[in-house]
């Protein structure tokens, strides 16, 4: 993909589109990213003797743990459909390693839960990466027509 070969139209709607799925890819990472805390958590308490009881304040505690400072790009409302393929993806993932039922789990078992959750973490992270960069040479594109004349403001309306 070239960005200086596209109209300014096509360069703001693939941008657009590149923007609604990173939202996709970032809000289906932060739901695995939390099903793997609470499964190291329950790793956790069961080599401490202890078994995670999965009630809703536990759980939050485990959810709300802070995990970096977040993205630097301004928040943008995120509305996934539950019929995305990624969301889909990750629910078929945690049907087939029985993420539901966790705490019945043998460790063997949990190992193989987060191995997976691990990996398919992984591949959203390695995919939002490469949206980003895509979505950073469309703005820069955009930019730089801003500051050449190529695009004005008043497009902003069309």
């Amino acid at each position: 993909m070239n960005p200086a070969s596209l109209t300014l139209p096509e360069l703001r709607s693939l941008r657009t589109d590149l923007q609604n799925e990173e939202d996709a890819v970032s809000f289906v990472r932060r739901l695995a990213q939390g099903r793997l805390d609470v499964v190291r958590e329950e790793k956790q308490k069961r080599g401490a003797g202890k078994s995670l009881d999965a009630r809703p304040e536990q759980l939050a505690a485990v959810f709300g743990q802070q995990q970096g400072g977040g993205s630097a790009r301004p928040p943008r409302d995120t509305e996934v459909p539950a019929h995305h393929p990624r969301l889909a993806e990750l629910t078929a993932l945690c049907d087939t390693f029985h993420f539901a039922d966790f705490a019945e789990l043998s460790l063997e078992e949990l190992d193989a839960l987060v191995a997976a959750l691990e990996a398919f973490e992984m591949v959203q992270s390695t995919d939002r990466k490469s949206l980003f960069g895509q979505i950073d040479a469309l703005s820069a594109e955009l930019v730089a027509r801003y500051k050449n004349g190529g695009a004005n403001i008043n497009s902003l309306l069309e």
